[in-house]
């Protein structure tokens, strides 16, 4: 979404939630209960890919109905966290009407201080300032946590997929129009590894000085006395990485499985008929820092 859009959008709702009390409930602490339309829901539990395995946490879960949707249509367990007494009510009773009380709960608690080791899922529907509080937090879970935001984005984290849906009933944010955006917990992975690789026959040392800012990754991969630029991406506990390609440098990439402090997979070298598919073992040898953001709240 561009800075113009999304300024548009924080004017706008501070405005809305001002001017159409019918729409929004004031609540305790730093939000006001804005009711997500049931189509961005519903939408919202599908970028997340919700099934009966997940565990699902609303940070400000008004009356439920995303946490609730996520027990009855796909089966998985979770809870709720909100501040203000009245909409806890209602949602506790929207839940026992939708007969999923053995799944779901509600409860009044700070959503700063909510613990979220549990969750495989997280929901939100917060202003920006908030997704910026929450996102140190939320980068800390456990790699493959999936993350669905509705009409804020987390900053300089940019999102793995994003949507933009028509919806008429919207009377808050841009109207008439839904911004999703949907994120994967990434696996850290800067700092310094080391691979020995069996190529051609002959065993041949790796070493990767890699850096991390959120799920994109750069830095270089020594190759014996070859020194190649890498990029590279990480989806969840998924790594893929490449190097060279050019100016008669063999095409590297790096694809594997990140699992602590070590990565298994493949190395492909080269392209098309000749290209080699090898195994892949990296081991951490010195961890680094993920960069920090400049958006970085201090």
């Amino acid at each position: 979404m561009s800075v113009a859009k999304r300024m548009f959008g924080w004017a706008w709702l501070a405005c809305a939630l001002i001017s159409v009390p019918a729409a929004a409930q004031s609540g305790k602490g730093d939000v006001v209960y804005v009711p997500t339309p049931q189509i961005v829901v519903d939408t919202m539990l599908e970028m997340a890919k919700v099934t009966a395995n997940d565990f699902v946490i609303d940070l400000g879960s008004g009356d439920g109905r995303i946490v609730i949707t996520a027990a009855s249509k796909h089966g998985a367990r979770g809870f709720g966290v909100d501040l203000d007494t009245v909409l806890l009510k209602m949602a506790n009773q929207n839940a026992q009407k939708a007969s999923v009380t053995d799944k779901v709960h509600f409860v009044e608690q700070n959503l700063f201080t909510t613990d979220l080791s549990k969750a495989t899922v997280i929901t939100s529907y917060l202003l920006p300032e908030m997704n910026l509080r929450l996102r140190s937090r939320i980068m800390v879970l456990k790699p493959g946590t999936r993350l669905v935001a509705h009409d804020y984005n987390f900053g300089e984290w940019d999102p793995d997929e994003q949507r933009e849906l028509i919806v008429p009933e919207k009377k808050v944010g841009n109207p008439g129009i839904s911004y999703l955006f949907a994120y994967i917990v990434p696996a850290r992975v800067p700092g310094r590894w080391q691979s020995l690789i069996s190529v051609d026959g002959r065993e041949t040392p790796f070493e990767f000085n890699l850096a991390q800012s959120f799920q994109e990754v750069d830095g270089k991969v020594e190759i014996r006395d070859r020194s190649l630029n890498l990029r590279g991406r990480l989806t969840g506990e998924r790594v893929r990485l490449l190097a060279g390609g050019r100016d008669g440098v063999p095409r590297y990439e790096f694809t594997g499985q990140v699992q602590g402090d070590q990565i298994k997979g493949t190395l492909a070298i080269g392209e098309g008929a000749s290209r080699q598919q090898l195994p892949w073992v990296a081991k951490l040898v010195q961890r680094g820092e993920l960069k920090r953001a400049a958006d970085e709240p201090s």
